[in-house]
């Protein structure tokens, strides 16, 4: 079952900062000297801007090829966790970790915040957390000042909440399984410094990953991986079979979701094809077997789109519930007279 967030308990408690320069630029590393003081009217405004973006990402973890205890910010996020008045020190090793591992031209310098924040709620049980949020872009942004009854339009340049470049929520939970970690990065240039150099983390390989993972490939399937000479309506068929399978059953088996959902022969050939070129060196092969979380199969379920193309200016786009049984409702013929093909569409009313 997906892990549920909450924010709407949630409080800012504390907060570390630092300036985060290039290395290769020579751009240096400044770091607070004492936490970051702050009201409660402020702690009202600054919590969202710490939390918002974390909103229905995939849950990872931390990992280490040798051992979870060398992964550097699950070690600082571990110590932060255990004495809330250790940020300040862990927030500046966080900042020299960022630093060092910023070795890329690509990389642009940005400030850095750490957050303690207090009553996250996971499932509904209140946990602590940790927010680092990286701006890299300063915006602009006016303020009519009184100036001895003198009214003045003064600019100022800061960090906008919406423009936020990167950032990575960890979740006091599962910490001998990597805790849980949410994180983005909205200008990696390529780069991937910031998930795999920087914190160093993985997709949780459960059965959310799982089911996400199978019907994400089973949607990219109908859309890029039959034949171009496949009719978009049959496309969409195939693209229902796979994703009824989801809804339909509680566990997930390949072998059986081949013969039961894929059903033709040259169809099976083609997914085994696509599929072997889906895989991540990195996260290893997905497994054959797992339990279906069908919230999450039956959102990647309601992205697909099949659309038909005619030359004469029409498009036909063919949703989800375009259902196998759906075949007396839709016809193709030629136009002896016309010399031209054609289709019927038959229903009940418009929507």
């Amino acid at each position: 079952m997906s892990t549920t967030l909450n924010f709407r308990r949630a409080k800012l408690a504390s907060l570390s900062l630092a300036k985060v320069g290039n290395p290769l630029r020579s751009e240096p590393l400044r770091t607070s000297k004492e936490l970051c003081q702050f009201s409660d009217d402020d702690s009202g405004v600054l919590t969202p801007s710490f939390l918002k973006p974390f909103k229905s990402l995939e849950a990872m973890s931390f990992a280490h090829h040798s051992s979870l205890d060398l992964n550097e910010v699950y070690r600082y996020a571990a110590a932060i966790f255990e004495n809330q008045d250790a940020l300040l020190e862990q927030g500046r090793k966080v900042a020299r970790h960022l630093h060092n591992t910023s070795k890329h031209p690509n990389i642009k310098s940005g400030d850095l915040c750490v957050a303690l924040v207090k009553d996250v709620l996971v499932d509904g049980e209140p946990l602590q957390a940790i927010s680092i949020i990286k701006s890299e872009s300063r915006v602009h942004f006016l303020e009519i000042a009184d100036d001895n009854g003198n009214l003045q339009l003064i600019t100022h340049q800061g960090i906008s909440p919406d423009k936020i470049d990167k950032g990575c929520l960890i979740i006091n939970s599962r910490k001998d399984d990597g805790y849980l970690v949410y994180t983005f990065d909205k200008s990696s240039a390529g780069t991937h410094f910031w998930v795999r150099d920087f914190l160093g983390v993985k997709f949780r390989r459960d059965d959310d990953y799982m089911t996400r993972r199978y019907a994400d490939m089973c949607v990219s399937f109908a859309k890029e991986g039959l034949p171009d000479a496949m009719e978009a309506e049959d496309k969409c068929r195939v693209a229902n079979q796979a994703m009824s399978y989801f809804e339909e059953r509680d566990e997930f088996d390949l072998k059986h979701f081949r013969e039961e959902a894929l059903r033709e022969p040259a169809i099976i050939e083609k997914f085994d094809e696509f599929q072997s070129n889906q895989g991540d060196e990195d996260e290893g092969a997905l497994d054959e077997t797992f339990t279906i979380d069908k919230k999450i199969a039956r959102k990647a379920g309601n992205r697909f789109r099949s659309t038909m193309k005619l030359d004469t200016g029409v498009n036909i786009s063919f949703a989800p519930a375009f259902k196998e049984a759906d075949e007396a409702s839709f016809e193709r013929g030629f136009d002896e007279e016309k010399q031209m093909k054609f289709v019927k569409i038959y229903f009940n009313d418009e929507i």
